[in-house]
């Protein structure tokens, strides 16, 4: 497995709240499901309120 750094932005009350995320996964498509996936346990959001802008491989 690779590390993926995964950067972007998700909705919040007060507006986008940016975020940084290093997952290990297996390529950039497993890495973009395993955060939101992430972000729809810890913070109760859908996958549209979730902005993916940058994955890379480290």
């Amino acid at each position: 497995m690779s590390q993926f750094t995964v950067s972007g932005q998700f909705k919040t009350r007060d507006g986008m709240q940016t975020f940084t995320r290093s997952i290990d996964a297996v390529n950039e498509n497993v890495a973009r499901e395993h955060i939101f996936s992430k972000f729809g346990a810890e913070h109760n959001l859908n996958r549209t309120q979730i902005e993916i802008s940058e994955v890379v491989a480290e």
